[in-house]
This record gives structure tokens, sequence and C-alpha cells, in this order.
């Protein structure tokens, strides 16, 4: 063959392969603009973005409540008063620094003043807080504990060798007088270790130890406090038949199976629940011998690779753990079982009370019941979750009552039930009409009347006023001409009447009402407003504005807000809403490649209603080149109706992907900017789920996806979330047997239908979604004969945790390529590397 001839055919080669990428992009290749996405890391962000809402703490003793506000002048404290519709700051900043460097002896100004801890005491007139100081100290360990830990001479000499610790200087401020005062010998408090579980009245502490239950009193606590291995204390056991997988408390869900065995008789939680007079509590004992186990294995681990073992049910599996109540008498330290047993492999949930908004900034909490001193109220629900017992469980006599049975042909979904007079009178929410509301009944579960009706959906009860008999309630969808995911907060009679909305204004609102339902603190925004916070008194009158957020860095480096859009799904009927995300630098003569950030739902939808920080996969992701789309799916959502939240019951692997498709078509039609050609795709979890099952079911119209940690195959996910939105039938026997079938479409099943550019990831220890879902994808695309790609994020859980960073640069490499054309990207992440101070080693 000659020269000329040979040549002639790479030529050819050439063009063919020049052709089949522009085929694939469309496009010349254009530069991604990594410079402008890096102005947006994560670590940057927190320069130009600061408080974005007012985090109210209110008082006990007053209406009054106080919070913390930073902007780009450095951080202030406020005391507010909404009798007299005031705001104050605490204290003077440039004064009281001052007088902290004299004490402290390290130099302070107004705008770096490093207070911690703060919180009001006495009569509410004086507060308390901690200032951390560069002076060393030693702290030296108790010498018998560190030698009953070690196992020979040098490890315990180690061991008692003096700790150092930066300095804690404590002070009280009064906010009359403003006088501060340095509390020399002042000793805080020691935090309640996790194992402890402390009676209300504070003079029992129960714990698990070796499977087993056991309790001290508090001067044993006051020991254990100062040194949990000293040898004088006394603690006594309650059970002694607790064993492995079917203990009475500290069976962590995940452990390293090295640790489990190091740990096995050290104190741990036993996550009970207190009667509030502390005569009794309840704990839920889980036998989980028969569930089988499964496993990861840390490769990265040192000096060797390390393996994880835990109780995993998964979908239609027979071997379910079985749950059994406990009541003990607190005095006798006796217990019964609560009889409870209705359903088939049913689960049981014990609803803790809710806690007072005044009682935050407290030392200790107790977790106690939601009920009386003789009563408390849980839930009963079969494992296909069609059906839900709202009950009631006498503590002296462990018998329990079904007071309100919710019965639906899907899964059903309920709330904590709302005590009136400790439960003469319940309110209920229900989505039974196929919309949430809330229906007020007897002690005894007759209907007495539906408090809220109509095509809107209520969230969640905030607050009940007994005495004038008011519901306050969070709710969505009502108001009209707003985006029905926008929260609000409204009042209602119990009798129905009277209904009225708090905080009017086209807004996303988040807020916090008083223990007194008097006032309540309301931050506002949308995804394109800058967040702002007001307060408001019970019938919604404003009585002063509180802050805006200072967004002036943010937007100094360029940033614009995204913009709202609603389309129809794919049925032309049903509203969707969304969010669109275009580079800083737009322009309107270009085009641009579209891709969509999903999560499928359907306990929630990746679409943001108000403002937050630029996101990696939406707003920075944008700015290397793309059009980032989020939008809502029928079936993705539990904040609209009944109908729309179930729709994908049934066909979870499909039930998103032509609404996905049609909202890009239509935006395709309405901005000449969007390239339909060049459309990719990405989601984490269920998003990577949904992401390659895009691919696969539309692949001549989805070309490029990124497909994290996706529960590709639900089949092997957990059975909680899986049968509950798939669905699980429930089968009986002649002979009266139950088993329970399941059957799911998984993304391998289709992998013959890849035609674009894949790549999926996945956390090698993902103890969630394990990294079999992924390698079963990966297993089909090889049997099919495809070409894909593939990250193995070595050491990470579900979240990707400290390589987060990375992740998002192989993200935006992957959409470089294959949409922009542009494969420039060296081996080094210089966006990354940059921002590293290089240090010696």
């Amino acid at each position: 063959m000659s020269n000329k001839i040979f040549t002639g055919k790479i030529f050819s080669y050439l063009l063919l392969a020049s052709s089949l990428l522009i085929s694939t992009a469309e496009v010349q290749a254009q530069h991604a603009n990594y410079k402008l996405a890096a102005k947006f890391s994560p670590q940057k962000q927190k320069k130009m973005v600061f408080s974005t809402s007012v985090d109210a703490h209110w008082l006990k003793q007053s209406d009054r409540f106080w919070y913390e506000y930073e902007t780009t002048d450095g951080k202030n404290w406020y005391i507010v008063n909404p009798a007299t519709a005031s705001k104050k700051l605490m204290f003077d900043r440039v004064k009281l620094a001052a007088e902290l460097t004299r004490i402290v002896r390290d130099p302070f100004d107004a705008q770096h003043l490093p207070i911690d801890s703060l919180k009001f005491i006495k009569d509410e007139r004086t507060i308390q807080f901690q200032v951390k100081s560069s002076i060393e100290e030693e702290i030296k360990p108790d010498s018998a504990a560190a030698k009953k830990d070690s196992t020979d001479k040098k490890s315990a000499e180690k061991k008692a060798k003096p700790k150092k610790q930066k300095k804690t200087f404590y002070f009280e401020y009064n906010l009359d007088s403003q006088q501060l005062t340095e509390l020399t010998d002042f000793k805080r408090p020691k935090k309640r270790p996790g194992w402890a579980s402390i009676s209300p009245d504070q003079q029992t502490i129960v714990f698990a130890r070796e499977f087993n239950l056991y309790w001290m009193d508090k001067a044993n606590y006051e020991k254990a406090l100062q040194n949990e291995d000293d040898s004088t204390i006394v603690e006594h056991a309650i059970t002694k038949d607790g064993v492995d997988n079917y203990a009475y408390g500290g069976d962590e869900y995940s452990s390293l199976n090295t640790e489990s065995k190091k740990d096995k008789k050290k104190r741990k939680s036993a996550r009970i629940l207190w009667s509030p007079g502390s005569d009794y509590f309840v704990l839920n004992r889980v036998d989980k011998r028969d569930v089988k186990d499964l496993w990861v294995i840390n490769s990265i681990a040192d000096p060797r690779p390390t393996l994880e073992t835990y109780k995993y049910q998964m979908p239609g599996e027979k071997e379910a753990p079985i749950q059994h109540i406990l009541i003990f008498d607190n005095k006798t330290k006796t217990s019964q079982e609560v009889p409870l047993v209705h359903f088939k492999n049913q689960d049981v949930s014990i609803w803790s009370g809710p806690r007072k908004k005044s009682d935050r900034d407290d030392e200790w909490h107790p977790y106690v019941w939601h009920g009386t001193n003789n009563y408390f109220y849980l839930t009963r629900t079969s494992r296909d979750l069609k059906r839900i017992d709202v009950m009631k469980v006498d503590a002296k006599t462990a018998s329990a009552s079904t007071v309100i049975e919710e019965r639906l042909n899907t899964y059903v979904e309920t709330r904590r039930v709302g005590l009136v007079n400790g439960g003469k009178e319940l309110i209920q929410w229900s989505e039974q009409d196929g919309w949430a509301h809330f229906y007020l009944y007897d002690e005894n579960g007759k209907l007495k009347n539906q408090v809220t009706q109509g095509a809107y959906h209520c969230e969640d009860i905030v607050n009940i006023d007994e005495k004038n008999r008011v519901l306050y309630f969070t709710a969505n969808g009502r108001e009209a001409g707003e985006d029905p995911y926008y929260m609000h907060l409204y009042r209602v009679n119990f009798d129905g009447s009277n209904l009225k909305l708090l905080n009017k204004g086209d807004f996303d609102h988040n807020m916090s009402l008083d223990d007194n339902n008097k006032f309540f603190v309301d931050n506002y925004s949308r995804v394109n407003t800058t967040p702002q916070s007001a307060l408001y008194n019970n019938e919604g009158k404003k009585i002063m504005d509180l802050e805006t957020a200072d967004l002036k860095n943010l937007f100094a480096v360029g940033y614009k807000f995204p913009e709202i859009f609603k389309v129809k799904a794919d049925d032309g009927i049903t509203d969707l809403y969304g969010v669109m995300y275009k580079p800083f630098d737009f322009d309107s003569t270009k085009k641009y490649p579209v891709v969509e950030y999903v999560y499928p739902g359907p306990q929630t939808e990746a679409v943001n209603k108000s403002f937050s920080k630029v996101a990696d996969r939406t707003d920075r992701l944008a700015q290397i080149g793309l059009i980032v789309v989020t939008v809502g799916n029928r079936g993705g959502h539990p904040s609209r109706s009944k109908w729309y939240h179930n729709y994908g019951y049934g066909n979870l692997r499909d039930y998103g992907l032509a609404d996905k498709k049609a909202a890009i078509e239509q935006l395709a039609d309405r901005y000449d900017f969007i390239d339909i050609d060049r459309v990719g795709i990405h989601g984490h979890s269920g998003g990577g789920f949904m992401s390659t099952a895009a691919m696969l079911v539309y692949p001549d119209f989805f070309k490029v996806a990124v497909s994290s940690s996706g529960n590709h195959d639900n089949s092997i996910y957990n059975r909680w979330w899986s049968e509950k939105h798939h669905g699980v039938q429930e089968h009986i026997t002649e002979k009266g047997d139950t088993t329970f079938l399941y059957n799911i479409e998984k993304n391998p099943d289709l992998a013959k239908n890849l035609k674009g550019h894949l790549m999926l990831t996945t956390g090698d220890i993902d103890n969630n979604v394990h990294p079999a879902n992924t390698v079963r994808v990966i297993n089909a695309l090889i049997k099919a004969n495809k070409r894909f790609d593939f990250l193995l994020l070595p050491g990470q859980r579900h979240g990707y945790g400290n390589m987060q960073e990375w992740f998002f640069w192989n993200l935006a490499d992957y959409y470089s390529r294959w949409l922009l054309g542009d494969f420039s990207q060296p081996v080094n992440m210089i966006e990354i590397q940059k921002d590293i101070p290089q240090t010696r080693g």
C-alpha cells in the first residue's frame, strides 16, 4: 500500500471520527468556563454568604427572644422584645472586645468576637458565654483509668501523658449594667454522654451494656461524668436475656466488626422514652436475628482493610425484624410487653413528645413519650403500609387500644397526633380525602369534625392553643397564583371556622412560633430573591422587620439569581414547577447544552423553593457553560395532592421520566438558546437511579448522564423505602399463611439500550445504597458490550464526605467533554490545588 493511499485512509478515518463526535454533540467545541465555576467553591462561599435567616432563641420568662446574625461586617447579637417592638444589640462589640482582650490577653476586635455557647441565665437579664484563647493548658487523664485500659506498662504510660488543649475563659455579662465578669472558678457542666437516658426527675439513668439494660442513680452518674471507668460506680442490671441482634439497646445499625468486639462491654444508648413523671419508660426491643447480613469493605483502612457487617432486609425477603414494645416500671424495674401483634411483619413507632421552643438552650432535655404520665401514643403499620392504626397504650396495664384507623389502596402516611388536654381530644393529620388535612376526634376515636378542607396540603401542627381552641399549622398550595410548594403559617379554630393566613407574600416561608402562641419569626425568600426575616403577632400583623441577608460579596463576583418556570407534565394537564440556572456570563445569542439535575422522590423533589447557597449540581455546574434545570414530576413530592404523590406507585423505575423529557422539550420550544440535541442528566441516590433509567428508556433524547450512588436495583435496596413507594403484595394462602411478593423493573434490565455517554460512581463503603447496585449495572453493561465510565470513591459513604469537591470537578469534566466538546482538562485538578496551601508535609 502506498503512503498516499495509507495517508488518505487515515484522513478518511479522522473525518469519520470527527463527524461521529460532532453528531454526538452537534456543536463546535466550546471552552468550558472552569474559572467561573471555581469562584463558587464551598470554601469561597463561606466568605460570600453568611446568615440567611433569623434563628430565634425564645426565652422562658417572657415573650422575648435573641439571635445572632452575621454579615460582611461580622457577627452581631440581638435581643428582641415583641411586646414593645424593639430590637437592640446585646452589647457594644467594640467595648466588649477591649474588655475581653484585657482579660484573655489575646487581641480581639469588634468584627471577630469569638463568643461561643451564649445563653441566658438567672432572671434573663444576664448572659453567659465562653471564649477560647491561644493559651495551651494540660489535661491530666485519670491514671487509674489509663492503667485499666492498657494491656502493658508502656501503653499505660503513653495514655497517662498529659494532653493539651486551648484554655477556655468563661464570662457573665449583665445586659442592664453592661458589666462583664470573668467566672474564674466556673466549671462548665459535663456534656451528657450519648449512652445516658436520664429520667425527667434526673434520679434514674438507664443505659445498655452487653445487650442488656442497666441503671444507676444520680450520685453514681455524677461519678461517671468525671470518669466513666471509676471502679466505685455502682450500676444495676435490669435484664439478663439480651443477646446480639435481640438486644435492649446498643445494637447500632452498622459498625466495624473489630470495633463491635472492642466496644462490647462499653455503656451504650438504650434509646428509651420516659413518662413525663418518671414512673415508667418504654423501649422497642427488635429481634433482628433472622434478618440477613450485608457487608462493605473499607479497602483503604490502616493498616489493613476492614469488614463492616450489618443487618439489612431487602424487599420481598421473609426474614423481617420483629418488634416488641416493653414498658418498664421505674420503681420495680420490671417490664410488661404490650400485646400489639396484628399485621405480619408490622412496624411499630412510638411517638416522642414535642419540645418547647424555649428549652432549646437548656443543658439537658428529657426524652419523653407523647402522652401523659399514664398513657402514650404509637402507630402500628402493616408491611404493605396500606393500614395504619393510631393506638393509645396504658402504661400501668400495658394494654393498647386502637383509636384511629387509616386505610388506603396505596401507602398511608401520618404525622404525630395532636393532643388536646392530655388526650381528651385528638387532632389527626390524614390524607383520607385525597388532600392532607386535620381532623378532630374525641379521646375514643369518634370523629367530631374535619378542621381543614379544600384542594391544598396541610403539612404539620405547629402549636395547639387549648384554651382558645385554635390550631396553628403549616400548609402549602392554598394561595392562588403562587407556586403550590411555598409554605405558609395558618391558624384555624377547632371547629374549622376562622381560617386565617398569618404570613402573606409570594415566598417560601419558614416560621418559628413561640410557646405562648403570641408571636412568630418569619424567614422568607424565593430562589430569585434575597432572604428576609420579620416578626409577626398571632393575628398576622407585622410588628417589625428583622434582617435582610447580606449578599453583596456574592453579587460582587458575578452571581445572578436563577429563573423560575412552569411547564406541563407529559399528560398536558398537570402543572410542573422548576428552576433554570444559567451561566453568569450568559449570552442569549449562543446555543447551550441543557442538563437536568434530578431526584425523583417520592419523598421530595430536587427543586429549590427558597434561596440557598450556590449548589454544586445546579448553580455552580451551569458556570462551565450549561443550562441546568430542575423540575418536579408527577409522583415526586408529598406536599401536593395524594394523587400527585402516589402517581409512581407500582412503576418506580419509569414514572417520572416522561415528565422530565416533556419539560426540556417545552423549554427548548420557548428559548432559542437551549440546544435540544445536547441533553444531559445527573443525580445522586434516587437521582442516580433516575438518570441512568432516563438514558436507557429514552436513549435518543438523553445523550450524557452522571449517575452517582444510584439504587439501580431496588430489589437489593432497603425494604422500607422500596416496598413503600413501589408497593409489595401481601398474599394470604388458604391455610392462613402470609407471604409478601415484590417485583420491580431495574436499570440492569435495559443495559442493552445504552447509546450515549454514561458515568457511574459510588462510594465503596456506602451502607445506605450498597455498591452492589452500581456493580450490577456495570455487569449488565459489560455483558451488553457497552462502553461506559466508572468512578469508585474509596472510603466514602453515601454522601462522598471529603471527596465532594473532587467529585464535582469530575462531573464538570464529563459534561465538558461530551456536551461541550472540550477535552482540555489536564491531569491535575488545578481548580482544587490552587486553593490549597502548599505547606511542608
